[in-house]
C-alpha cells in the first residue's frame, strides 16, 4: 500500500501465518532507505511470530547524496529549519501509520516504532503527538528535536528505550541523557542504555535490548488485556 508521497518500502508478514497483532514500523536515518533497517525483520517476526513488520523510505531524495532518502534536510543544522523539516515529514508519516494500522485491523496500542538517527527524530516527535498513544518506540541513536515545545505539544505517551553509542560521532551520545531528561520530565515511561566502544550504529547488544524491551511490552499489554 502506497500513501502520501508514495511513501512505502519493503515489508514482513507475521511469521505465524496468521492476523498481524502488532505492527513494528522501522525508520531509516538520513540518506538510507527502507532496506537499511529491514534486514532488522527476520530476527523481530522470529522473535515475535504474530508481528508485521514495515520499512518505508522516506519521502525526499537526500539532498546531501546521490542517493537514498531522507525525512528531513540537514544541509541547514539551525535549530528552527530542523523543527520545521520534522514537522514536514510529520503529516506523511501519520496519514501513512494510519493507513497501515486500518489496513491490518489494528489500533495505534498495536503499534511499534523502531527508529534509526534521524528516524529515531522523527518517531520520538510522531509518537507523542499522536492523539492516541502508540505501544513503545525504540530510537537507536537518534535524538529529541526541540524538547521544549513537548509542553505545549504532548498528547501520548508511549514506552520508550534509546540506545546510543558512547563513540557516536555523527549524533553526539550526550542526545540520549537530553531525549530522556525531556521525557521523563513529562512522565513517560523511558529506559535507556549507552554501549561503550559503538559509533553510529546498531549493535548485538543493542537489538537484544530492543527485543527484550518489546517482550516486555507485550506482556504489560497483555496483562492489562486480562485485568
Amino acid at each position: 500500500m502506497a500513501v502520501a508521497n508514495k511513501l512505502d518500502g519493503p515489508r514482513a508478514t507475521p511469521a505465524s501465518g496468521g492476523a498481524a497483532e502488532y505492527l513494528i514500523v522501522m525508520l531509516h536515518g538520513l540518506g538510507a532507505d527502507g532496506n537499511d533497517l529491514f534486514g532488522l525483520a527476520p530476527m523481530l517476526t522470529q522473535a515475535f511470530p504474530n508481528v508485521a513488520v514495515v520499512a518505508p523510505n522516506a519521502p525526499d531524495p537526500c539532498d546531501m547524496a546521490p542517493m537514498g532518502h531522507q525525512w528531513f534536510s540537514l544541509k541547514d543544522r539551525d535549530p528552527e529549519k530542523i523543527l520545521a523539516g520534522v514537522r514536514g515529514a510529520e503529516p506523511v508519516l501519520n496519514e501513512f501509520l494510519d493507513a497501515e494500522l486500518k489496513s491490518h485491523g489494528l489500533t495505534d496500542d498495536k503499534l511499534i516504532l523502531l527508529g534509526f538517527s534521524q528516524g529515531t527524530m522523527m518517531a520520538l516527535h510522531v509518537a507523542t503527538r499522536r492523539p492516541n498513544s502508540c505501544a513503545a518506540v525504540i530510537g537507536y541513536s537518534g535524538a529529541l528535536i526541540a524538547p521544549g515545545y513537548l509542553e505545549g505539544e504532548l498528547k501520548s505517551k508511549p514506552r520508550v528505550l534509546l540506545v546510543h553509542g558512547e563513540d557516536d560521532d555523527v549524533v553526539p551520545p550526550q542526545a540520549l541523557a537530553a531525549a530522556e531528561t525531556a521525557l521523563l520530565a513529562h512522565d513517560l515511561t523511558v529506559y535507556s542504555q549507552m554501549i561503550p566502544g559503538l559509533g553510529h550504529g546498531i549493535d548485538e547488544n543493542g537489538l537484544r535490548m530492543g527485543i527484550g524491551f518489546l517482550m516486555e511490552t507485550f506482556a504489560l499489554a497483555g496483562s492489562e488485556g486480562e485485568s
